[in-house]
């Protein structure tokens, strides 16, 4: 019986030992796939700000050249300096646009494409490549701005944000723009 009771605690030191070294190696792991996730997280993050941030500026430098080419601005700057301003911000724009692409969801992907077409809009407009009127301009902005906030959107959800951020509210604050002069003048 002795010999019994010891090969039963043994036993139930092995089974112990195992166990433990199984739940310790099942814990270590889930920690570090939670700490992948979370550094994976972290540099989307970064890449959606930095992109929406070169996308807004791009926006804005093609908006300071269309307006002044169109004399709706005086600037001490030349239309060429704006258009090497503008011509830099697309670069850096197609360089953020790139990491997203390697780190983001296939919705975040294809919100980017969208948001990427409706900027080259505004870009080619304001570079004079395309043809149109004042509301035409208006328009590809406001539809560039959808296109932001659908990004913003889809971002979110593959970041697990919660929160309600989804199109009919924010949606409904639409684009500000100026009025024209002859707007003013009436």
């Amino acid at each position: 019986m002795d010999l019994l009771g010891q090969l039963v605690t043994i036993a139930a030191v092995l089974l112990g030992g195992l166990t433990t070294h199984f739940t310790n190696h099942r814990m270590e792991r889930q920690r570090t796939q939670y700490t992948m996730l979370t550094r994976w997280d972290e540099r989307k993050l970064d890449a959606y700000a930095e992109y929406v941030d070169h996308v807004r500026t791009s926006i804005y430098a093609s908006a300071a050249l269309y307006e002044t080419r169109h004399g709706m601005r005086v600037t001490e700057r030349t239309e060429q300096e704006l258009t090497l301003a503008l011509a830099d911000t697309v670069m850096h724009r197609g360089r953020a646009f790139e990491r997203v692409m390697l780190l983001a969801e296939d919705g975040v992907v294809e919100a980017a494409h969208e948001l990427n077409a409706a900027v080259h809009a505004i870009d080619w407009r304001a570079r004079d490549q395309t043809e149109g009127t004042l509301e035409d301009w208006r328009a590809l902005h406001k539809t560039a701005f959808q296109a932001i906030n659908k990004f913003h959107e889809t971002a979110r959800d593959d970041l697990g944000v919660s929160g309600s951020f989804h199109a009919e509210e924010h949606g409904a604050r639409d684009l500000v723009l100026p009025r024209t002069r002859q707007e003013s003048d009436d």
